[in-house]
């Protein structure tokens, strides 16, 4: 076999271009090692992919009984239940890509120490695996939406695909960047455990937003609406509970999140980019 060097992809055009044919030209190892992902999530297990549903509905539990019952906030949210389980259905699969995603180059470090692949397929992997548990549970949200009527069919469900294609953008682009600073750093990994924690808090699933527009100044209320997580949070609700339960979005939610997407976009190539750089030594690293 020839030799292959894999820092020879140069330029962020081109090289981007590179990778994205390299990544395709592998998409069967790709969906491979996406079922892998699957399967040993739930290995040996009774209940199997249920288990995908265990995390979100404790929480919902949880937050419905002590934050909406004991403190009082369903009083104030309409159908309480469905605006905290549209919230930490998107919130989930953002978490869980980049969390899976930090340490993937190092759960498959004897694939990368004996064969060359384009490693950004461990990190796309995870977020195969990711999906599949995100629709399971999104299945769950319409069937309960549709009876609670907060559910309609209508052109507000296309803030619940911005909303997804904004947690796809900057989770994929978080989960290969960290990916690559977690092979030389590996205290990474549990920095970003206590960072979800906090995003988990600083977005409006268990609260609603209009309670920290009355609590801070303007341009900090803009900083927090405009974080790509508020807004992914904000465009699920809207799609799912908004319209039918009273509640009010920020001034130009549609515009906020596209613009926020396409940002997204240009962070995802960066990320890539800067990975392209950093794969070289990882399996000296390792």
């Amino acid at each position: 076999m020839p030799w292959l060097d894999v820092n020879s992809r140069r330029g962020l055009i081109g090289g981007t271009i590179s990778s994205i044919r390299d990544v395709w030209s592998h998409r069967e190892l790709l969906g491979m090692l996406t079922r892998r992902e699957l399967k040993a999530r739930y290995k040996d297990s009774a209940l199997g992919f249920l288990w995908s549903l265990a995390r979100p509905l404790t929480q919902l539990l949880i937050y419905y009984v002590v934050v909406g019952k004991f403190l009082g906030a369903a009083r104030s949210i309409d159908n309480f239940a469905i605006y905290i389980f549209a919230g930490l259905t998107i919130y989930t699969l953002f978490s869980e890509i980049v969390a899976t995603g930090t340490g993937s180059i190092l759960a498959n470090a004897g694939l990368v120490k004996k064969v060359y692949l384009p490693r950004e397929i461990f990190p796309l992997a995870t977020i195969g695996s990711s999906l599949f548990n995100f629709l399971i549970q999104l299945v769950i949200l319409i069937v309960v939406s549709i009876p609670a009527g907060t559910l309609s069919f209508s052109a507000q469900l296309l803030y619940g695909v911005g909303a997804l294609a904004l947690t796809l953008l900057y989770a994929g682009a978080l989960a290969i960047i960290l990916s690559a600073f977690n092979v030389y750093l590996r205290d990474v990994a549990y920095l970003v455990e206590v960072v979800l924690l906090l995003l988990m808090w600083a977005s409006p699933i268990v609260y609603s937003w209009e309670f920290v527009k009355a609590a801070i100044p303007a341009w900090a209320l803009e900083i927090y609406i405009n974080n790509p997580v508020t807004l992914a949070v904000l465009g699920f609700q809207e799609a799912f509970w908004t319209e039918s339960s009273g509640g009010q979005s920020p001034d130009f939610l549609a515009l906020r999140m596209l613009i926020a997407g396409v940002l997204g976009l240009v962070f995802l190539i960066a990320a890539q980019r800067v990975f392209s750089k950093l794969q070289g030594n990882f399996a000296q690293e390792l």
